[in-house]
């Protein structure tokens, strides 16, 4: 199958242009698509040369301590029988993370040889990177990848004139009602298949649901393969019950009495943090926003989880396609949390991909008080919050708490609404005007 334009391709040129430029680390969990989009990249050079320290662990040897970089890329060149020449040849060193020697080279290629282009990549790079903190601080610049956003499930179908209409959309101008009603139908689809690229593959190519469910089968089974790679103080068998804790906690703060009642706190913990090592899981954590920087309140004693892919989820969990398929607007959006879980994912995939994203929400810590904000996020340097509500009729008391104790007059909703807007006087607040955003959920992307 022809290769799916991913929007990080856009990023990848650039980086290649620049003549600024710094060895490149693509970071993300297993089978997210970062070999195959380097790959991507390396036909617009004349030579390309792969190599895969996992499966040629005879090459490991050419990176030692004292590295020469220059005289390791004769080596390889000789080995592998492909020129190695600055501006012509781009080097991808993929599985870098079996050799924290290649790891730790990387950035003697920004001090000695900085006229090549060289990329690297690992399945479980994180775990290598833990134990390597100050590996490569300011001689290596890492980019963040991520599962197919709705936008890139739309081009992989060929619907990119859909992504520019309702890219131009607004609160003013909203989409005619049938195009409106396309993209959720659409949006129904990307609920089930996800945005690993495998099952996108196999949509492209089917459109059967139950493929596209064997595929997701398939990659939980290799994620949970690695499971006993990851640390010996944590058994597979509490990293996959806390895995599914995820799922099933999912939208809500997570507790882990409810992920194992049987083990101990700080190991549900330490599952925790190495499945968001693994890029399994996402924490989003609460903060009290009383200010940008976001994370400079954050209060660890209140964490909700995303995880990885939402269809890979509802596999998981064995939802059938026709719960999808078949809700109401408001089934659709509630149930199982699943539009709150696709919102976030959302917002994570369109964050700066250069810049390692943390998610943040608020909750109202009072005593016996209910009111919950899903997603804040800085823009225009404010704080700009993002309630994810079934429809005209759901309450957003919790919006208008917050935004009356922040002091903040612009907020948004994303729903299965079209665009629109809504002004709130609030009586409590000497009628201070309140400004909502109604954003349909498959046009998040129109907050970029």
């Amino acid at each position: 199958m022809a290769y799916l334009t991913r929007h990080i391709d856009a990023q990848l040129q650039e980086w290649k242009d620049s003549p600024r430029r710094k060895p490149l680390l693509i970071r993300g969990a297993r089978q997210v698509g970062k070999s195959t989009a380097v790959r991507e990249l390396g036909k617009s050079f004349r030579h390309f040369m792969e190599i895969n320290l996992e499966r040629q662990p005879d090459l490991r040897q050419l990176f030692t301590e004292n590295i020469d970089v220059k005289a390791t890329c004769d080596n390889l060149s000789g080995t592998l029988h492909i020129p190695i020449i600055p501006g012509e040849t781009l080097l991808f060193i993929d599985e870098i993370q079996v050799c924290k020697e290649a790891i730790m080279a990387l950035r003697y290629f920004k001090e000695d040889y900085p006229e090549l282009h060289v990329i690297a990549a690992g399945s479980l790079l994180e775990f290598a990177l833990e134990e390597l903190p100050s590996f490569g601080v300011g001689r290596i610049r890492s980019l963040y990848m991520y599962p197919f956003s709705f936008d890139e499930f739309l081009m992989a179908q060929g619907l990119e004139m859909s992504i520019s209409y309702k890219s131009k959309a607004t609160s003013e101008s909203p989409l005619p009602e049938l195009a409106h009603k396309n993209l959720v139908e659409q949006l129904r689809s990307f609920y089930l298949v996800g945005g690993m690229p495998a099952a996108i593959i196999e949509w492209v190519e089917t459109h059967s649901y139950l493929e596209v469910s064997r595929i997701h089968n398939d990659i939980l089974d290799t994620y949970q393969d690695d499971f006993s790679k990851y640390k010996k103080r944590v058994s597979p068998v509490l990293l996959r019950q806390v895995l599914r804790s995820v799922a099933l906690q999912a939208g809500s703060k997570f507790v882990y009495t409810i992920a194992s009642k049987d083990v101990r706190s700080a190991l549900v913990k330490d599952a925790l943090h190495l499945l968001t090592l693994a890029g399994l899981i996402v924490p989003v954590k609460h903060t009290s926003a009383n200010g940008l920087p976001l994370g400079a309140e954050e209060n660890d004693n209140y964490v909700k989880y995303l995880f990885f892919d939402l269809g890979v989820m509802q596999t998981m969990l064995g939802n059938p396609p026709s719960d999808t398929l078949l809700a109401s607007e408001v089934d659709f959006v509630n149930k199982g949390a699943a539009s709150e879980m696709f919102a976030g994912l959302e917002l994570l995939k369109y964050h700066d991909c250069f810049q390692k994203a943390e998610m943040h929400y608020w909750q109202n810590t009072t005593k016996n008080a209910l009111s919950e904000v899903d997603y804040l996020i800085a823009k225009n340097g404010k704080v700009l919050p993002i309630e994810v509500k079934a429809s005209t009729q759901g309450s957003m008391q919790s919006l208008w708490v917050f935004m009356r104790k922040h002091q903040i007059h612009d907020g948004v909703r994303t729903s299965l609404e079209n665009f629109g807007q809504l002004y709130y006087y609030d009586s409590a607040a000497d009628q201070a005007e309140r400004f909502v955003r109604i954003i349909p959920l498959y046009a998040l992307s129109n907050l970029k």
